[in-house]
């Protein structure tokens, strides 16, 4: 389902006077937990022990958290962050690396910088946790919370009535498709075949995910990945705004993920699942919240390892709040409001099914 444009302008609206106020004031929790599955757009922490290129955990990343780095591939805040702020939890939710015992109570965070859907996208990075590793992951909280909760069947009930975040499919393209000198799969599959195979085997991990009891599902689509200052870099734009073949090829995935989630919704009637449509959000006036620089990194990007990550200590742009990209592919804090307000306005229908009260907390107010 497409967000709904006048509630998310009116989202981004507030959001963009509020982006910079703390400390932030929350209401209660519009849901019990939130689980988070995916990539560096939502990774906050989980590759800081790896042994990978792919990973955020040194500065300049992270020079607005009030943390430092931490391992978020931004400034500041990523979108995992900001969609639990306007969830109304009073901290962001944990990544699964260091999560306790107590903590995997409000939801875990088991995003990945370099993951994907297919189990090998980003291995020239080095290690990453793949999503059919995440729903490993999730199991293991899975068991965690049976025990806290005293059985298997309270931890179900309990995680029936959560809310699931899962974006997958960018590194499937970025660090796979694209990169023919590691994989080869755009020698084996045209974009539509490839776009085919990858939604084949994300519809069985969604399964997957729901056989463990998952019944309120967002499913975002990828975003303009030929738009990325890196991707722009690579193939340059013709004249073009941004590398539209890139586009091209993406929009066969955003196509496919949308019938996959009705196809869901008719067949699994006893949960709800809801598309995403981040291309139609970052088409978006992205003035609203101040970005007046969108084909341009804020940080100064490497050429070579961690390819497009920022030069580890190099001194970024003054302004980053008028930036989209913090590096050459990730956005920054602003950006990830402009994004995160759309996207809770496309998950509204999962918040209905929960049964949530209006007056609850409902936004970082």
């Amino acid at each position: 389902m497409a967000c709904n444009v006048k509630t998310w302008f009116a989202l981004v609206a507030t959001l963009s006077l509020l982006a910079n106020l703390t400390p932030l004031v929350f209401g209660e929790p519009q849901v019990s937990c939130f689980f988070i599955f995916g990539d560096s757009l939502v990774d906050n922490g989980n590759n800081n022990d790896l042994d990978t290129t792919a990973k955020a955990n040194y500065a300049p990343y992270g020079v607005d958290f009030p943390d430092g780095p931490t391992g978020r591939f931004s400034n500041g805040r990523n979108m995992a962050d900001i969609i639990a702020e306007l969830l109304g939890f009073d901290k962001y939710i944990p990544p699964f690396a260091t999560a306790s015992d107590q903590e995997i109570l409000m939801g875990v965070n088991y995003g990945s910088g370099g993951a994907g859907i297919r189990d090998e996208t980003g291995s020239q990075l080095g290690a990453r946790i793949s999503l059919n590793h995440q729903l490993l992951n999730h199991q293991t909280t899975m068991s965690r919370l049976a025990l806290l909760l005293g059985s298997e069947e309270a931890a179900a009930d309990y995680l029936s009535q959560c809310l699931y975040y899962v974006g997958m499919g960018s590194n499937d393209y970025i660090n796979n498709y694209l990169v023919p000198q590691y994989y080869p799969t755009s020698r084996m599959y045209t974009p539509k075949q490839y776009a085919t195979v990858l939604i084949k085997q994300y519809s069985q991990q969604i399964k997957t995910l729901y056989k463990y009891g998952a019944r309120n599902v967002a499913l975002p689509g990828l975003g303009l990945i030929g738009c990325t200052p890196a991707e722009m870099a690579t193939y340059g734009t013709n004249g073009s705004a941004c590398v539209d073949v890139v586009n091209k090829d993406v929009a066969h995935f955003n196509d496919e993920l949308s019938l996959l989630v009705d196809e869901l919704n008719n067949n699994l009637t006893d949960a709800k699942f809801a598309y995403v449509n981040i291309t139609e959000i970052s088409i978006g006036d992205p003035s609203a919240v101040g970005i007046t620089v969108t084909n341009a990194a804020c940080c100064v990007p490497s050429s070579t390892m961690g390819k497009g990550q920022c030069v580890p200590n190099l001194v970024p742009c003054s302004n980053p709040g008028n930036y989209s990209f913090w590096d050459a592919f990730h956005p920054t804090d602003t950006a990830n409001v402009f994004m995160a307000a759309g996207a809770y306005s496309a998950m509204t229908p999962l918040l209905s099914v929960l049964k949530l009260g209006s007056d609850e907390g409902t936004s970082i107010l």
